[in-house]
């Protein structure tokens, strides 16, 4: 089975419980008060071990957070390539409503001081048709993308958070791209689902695009096949990491040799699971 590297963030996450999300020149109190581990990369990671399959991940975490690669070896997270560093951690602070809707804060820490040498030294570590997944939270993510182009990983990329920067970016080395309905608008300049497929089919004609909907559920679409899933319905307490669960899930089951239809199913659904639980990674379920 091919390996599957993730090149990603590494945060701690400070949650907050609110009634409402704090407006402008207000200052409210929470109601509750979590640290938990998070960080789009970390959480994605989790995901694919979650649904089954190995995953290497690669970052940086201040010197002084070793329990996070305790906590990594218990989710069963391969940490050999994450480095230490005199930095602080990444960190976040999340507020959550008593709807499930969250609003972020990111402090990049330690996950914008990845170098070429640590770039170079992680891919070179991993073969070609291997699996790379990586998001937009860790530093020169056009260098990674270069990088592991050439060595022949099979890239996929989750443009999140979006920033001009992206625009940059040579996506053409991408073999998949998987981004929400925000980050589809910002890189491709229409709102509609539908348009928003075309568009970034007609600049990408060699990459397969996965557009996540919430509560609307997905649309793949890959050159002449273009079709949609339905979201699963659950009560919903807190939507952070949903999105990193149904990327996770979608890898794994991809790897495992599942159909893409079914991959997105499941996927769909171990996102649904997550969001019925308060945090990122620890919200994320275990299912077959």
């Amino acid at each position: 089975m091919m390996k599957i590297l993730n090149i990603g963030s590494i945060n701690k996450d400070f949650f907050y419980s609110v009634d409402n999300l704090v407006k402008p020149g207000e200052t409210i109190s929470s109601n509750k008060f979590d640290i938990k581990l998070g960080g789009k990369g970390l959480n994605q990671s989790v995901a694919i071990s979650m649904a089954g399959n190995d995953v290497y991940h690669a970052g940086l975490i201040n010197k002084n957070d070793l329990f996070i690669i305790d906590k990594l070896k218990k989710w069963n997270v391969n940490s050999e390539n994450i480095s230490l560093s005199e930095t602080p951690t990444g960190h976040a602070i999340i507020q959550v409503d008593k709807n499930g809707e969250n609003s972020i804060i990111i402090n990049g820490g330690s996950n914008h001081r990845l170098d070429v040498n640590f770039i170079n030294n992680t891919i070179s570590k991993f073969n070609k048709d291997d699996y790379l997944l990586i998001q937009n939270e860790v530093n020169l993510v056009d260098k990674i993308i270069d990088i592991a182009h050439e060595k022949g990983l099979k890239i996929i990329f989750n443009p999140a958070p979006f920033n001009e920067n992206i625009h940059n970016y040579n996506l053409n080395k991408v073999a998949i791209l998987i981004l929400n309905q925000t980050e589809g608008k910002s890189l491709s300049g229409e709102n509609n689902p539908e348009k928003i497929i075309k568009s970034i089919n007609k600049k990408l004609s060699n990459t397969e695009i996965i557009l996540t909907l919430g509560k609307r559920g997905s649309i793949y679409s890959y050159k002449e096949n273009t079709f949609s899933i339905n979201a699963e319905k659950v009560n919903s307490i807190d939507s952070t990491g949903a999105g990193d669960t149904f990327i996770g899930y979608y890898i794994a089951s991809i790897v495992k040799g599942m159909s893409i239809k079914d991959s997105l199913i499941r996927a769909g659904k171990a996102a649904a699971i997550s969001t019925t639980n308060l945090g990122a990674a620890e919200s994320i379920p275990k299912i077959n």
